[in-house]
């Protein structure tokens, strides 16, 4: 088969550039479309040389920095892609790849990170975060926010098939689509996080610091229990809120190296994570180095983390984003958490390795190609000279007999 496989742009090496980077060691032959690509001569190295084919965004006024901006133009973008010529097309979509425009015998198969989040669900927060809810600007964002809700539901019938990145994820396709998704996880390097079982006295959080993961929470959850050691390893906008509760107890060591991140995680009693997120990967490379897990119980977290309700638990849930409820589960993990054994946490996060994902991912690319051969049947001709009695005139009928 002749595959293309087409991501919504290429500017860092982050989630979904590793799903991307998957699919391509399965179809090494693949023609790889993006609407930009300003990925650094560093991140770009998991394409291995693979050119990669560009909408009109990549040259317009300040794309590279501004790329983003030119979200109302994606979906035309991504339309003007020549896949004709393609048997097999992949998506990998958290905004607009899975619009692309296919023929009746073409298969498309979309991975999707999620359906467009600042145009759905999550269309109120990102207003409010970006100061558009009021104003010209305001009006025009929710206007071109309607048109993209309008044609990202119109383009979800060119998708043949649907696999979503986690069954939360499943439910957001269900609930914008109405199209069922299969679930298969994203790949998480997991061999890049090795199991230590001596753990120290002391708590680690690690993210981009930004408003929906939550880090300043954490850090005033940490701030009323003084006793209890908090690192914290990222930075982000959110850095003063995050510093503003720094004291003998809870250290902000800002952006670390992988080493730094793996040595820190691996020596941790506990992993502290209370985003919602649609899988979270930092959640399964602590598991993954041992180290149980204290989450928000929404989203992708539940499952990924085993609860103590589970058998062979790897974690602890706590049910609200506050710092009260946050202080609940550190606490709750003191005095039930020798249930949690670090050899069961590193087995939990080796159902997310790539070598799990692409297995997965090929089975089900294969399962999908042959039941459509399976169900092809040649259309029903319905030759001209046929005429229903029904539309016969008495004529006709009479010559019939004749």
């Amino acid at each position: 088969m002749k595959v293309a496989i087409v991501h919504d742009w290429l500017t860092t090496y982050a989630g979904s550039e590793k799903v991307l980077e998957q699919m391509l060691l399965l179809y090494p032959d693949a023609d790889l479309f993006s609407t930009v690509d300003f990925l650094s001569e560093e991140d770009r190295k998991f394409l291995r040389g693979k050119k990669v084919h560009t909408s009109f965004i990549q040259k317009m006024p300040l794309a590279k920095k501004k790329y983003r901006q030119y979200l109302p133009l994606m979906p035309l973008a991504v339309e003007q892609f020549d896949l004709s010529s393609y048997d097999l097309i992949l998506s990998s979509s958290h905004a607009v790849s899975k619009g692309v425009i296919t023929g009746p015998n073409q298969m498309h198969i979309s991975y999707v990170h999620s359906p467009i989040r600042y145009a759905w669900d999550l269309q109120h927060q990102y207003l409010k975060e970006s100061g558009l809810e009021k104003g010209v600007k305001g009006a025009f964002a929710k206007w071109i926010l309607s048109k993209m809700r309008m044609w990202d539901y119109r383009t979800s019938n060119g998708v043949d098939h649907f696999i979503a990145n986690s069954q939360f994820i499943a439910n957001r396709i269900w609930k914008v689509y109405r199209r069922e998704a299969a679930v298969i996880y994203p790949p998480v390097n997991v061999e890049a996080f090795s199991f230590q079982e001596q753990k120290e006295d002391f708590y680690l959080t690690a993210s981009r610091l930004v408003p929906y993961k939550k880090m300043d929470m954490i850090a005033e959850a940490f701030s009323r229990m003084p006793d209890k050691k908090l690192v914290i390893i990222g930075d982000g906008p959110d850095m003063h809120k995050v510093k503003a509760f720094a004291s003998d107890n809870i250290q902000v060591l800002g952006y670390q190296s992988d080493e730094v991140l793996v040595s820190h995680m691996q020596r941790a009693k506990a992993f502290v994570f209370a985003a919602e997120e649609d899988f979270g990967i930092t959640p399964v490379e602590a598991q993954a180095c041992g180290t149980p897990v204290i989450a928000y119980g929404r989203g992708g977290s539940l499952e990924t983390v085993r609860g103590l309700d589970k058998s062979n638990p790897t974690g602890v849930f706590f049910d609200e984003q506050t710092a009260d409820a946050i202080v609940e589960g550190v606490r709750r993990f003191e005095t039930e958490g020798e249930q949690i054994l670090a050899a069961n946490c590193r087995r939990n996060a080796i159902r997310f390795s790539p070598e799990a994902f692409k297995r997965t991912l090929q089975n089900h690319i294969d399962s999908k190609i042959h039941e459509s051969s399976r169900k092809y049947t040649a259309p029903q001709v319905v030759s001209p000279d046929f005429i229903n009695p029904r539309d016969k005139t008495a004529e006709q009928l009479v010559a019939t007999k004749l």
